[in-house]
């Protein structure tokens, strides 16, 4: 190492050392008072709910499908984000109902409890209509939008299904949230 640049780390480091020696001191004497409590609980960086917020009563297969859309993020190794994000979407999309053929009422060939089309590639209307193979192919589409932890919610959902109301995801969030934390450790 040159003369010079052993005289700038040195420089540098008692810098470093100063500063901490005098700084220790001063720290050491501040006013309890005016200090800050800590927060102990660990913040999610994931977003707040946007908007007004719906919800719905849940029936018996309802809460199955709440259960299988958790066993297959788990089993993807994903966060609980993601299952809030897929239960907010599935909301939207089917109320949480695994949905067959709607004859006229159906939009397009959509199914499944995120009503997924065949015709778009998403698979077969018996896989569609798997509760697992969905949400797992659901969750494949997600982890493909980069930033998906940290954005919020209905931009993430609307990157992955598309849909003609970008922004419905979004009113869904809280009850997504309440029961990923009522089942996630069940």
């Amino acid at each position: 190492m040159n003369t010079i640049m052993r005289k700038s780390v040195l420089s540098v480091a008692g810098l470093a050392f100063a500063g901490g020696v005098f700084a220790g001191p001063i720290a050491a004497h501040a006013n309890p008072v005016d200090a800050k409590p800590v927060a102990a609980a660990v913040q999610t960086t994931a977003p707040k709910p946007q908007g007004d917020q719906s919800h719905i009563d849940l029936t018996g297969e309802k809460t199955a499908n709440v259960k299988a859309i958790i066993a297959a993020t788990k089993k993807a190794g994903l966060p609980e984000r993601a299952a809030v994000i897929s239960i907010a979407t599935s909301l939207q999309e089917s109320k949480l109902d695994n949905l067959g053929h709607l004859g006229d009422m159906n939009d397009h060939d959509s199914l499944g409890l995120f009503q997924q089309r065949p015709s778009s590639g998403w698979g077969t209307p018996e896989q569609i209509t798997d509760p697992a193979y969905s949400t797992t192919a659901f969750l494949k589409g997600l982890k493909q939008v980069d930033g998906w932890q940290d954005m919020p919610l209905t931009e993430a959902a609307q990157t992955v299904q598309v849909s003609a109301y970008p922004d419905a995801y979004a009113q869904w969030e809280q009850q997504a949230t309440d029961l990923v934390g009522q089942y996630w450790n069940s």
